[in-house]
């Protein structure tokens, strides 16, 4: 019998695979579990169509990553957050509020897709990378300055 993949199955196939497998173990493993729908025209149509849709929004999602690196990259902004004497903060600048920053400037970003090459303990100009989609990364410049000046 020949049936569509919905899912990976170790030692059979990839999700959207036609296989052949025994009647038994598609309608008594393969069905019961969602891992698998029968070939016919009407469900091949199906995963054709999902796998059609899926390609076009990684499409679009690495063109919205590509014009915002556009944007982003070269740029500076401004974090300006309090310190101690001698420009000391009283902690370290965290993702998060790199994050925020990018937000205010109207840039969505995820914290966790920000990567510094180190700790930002003090006031001065740091070189920031961040993620935007697998293929694409963007680097900006942050300025961290005091809140009070």
């Amino acid at each position: 019998m020949k049936v569509i993949l919905l899912q990976d199955v170790k030692g059979l196939g990839k999700a959207e695979d036609v296989v052949e497998v025994a009647r038994g173990y598609a309608h008594n493993f393969l069905f019961k579990h969602n891992l698998a729908v029968e070939m016919t025209p009407a469900n091949l149509n199906t995963v054709k169509t999902k796998r059609a849709a899926a390609q076009a929004k990684a499409e679009r999602e690495l063109k919205e990553a590509e014009e915002i690196k556009e944007k982003i990259s070269d740029q500076r902004f401004v974090l300006k957050i309090k310190m101690g004497t001698q420009g000391r903060l009283y902690g370290s600048v965290t993702n998060m509020d790199i994050a925020k920053v990018l937000e205010e400037a109207g840039y969505k970003v995820d914290r966790r897709n920000i990567t510094l090459a180190e700790q930002i303990k003090t006031a001065g100009t740091y070189q920031v990378d961040v993620r935007l989609h697998p293929e694409v990364t963007a680097q900006f410049v942050l300025d961290v300055v005091s809140a009070e000046s």
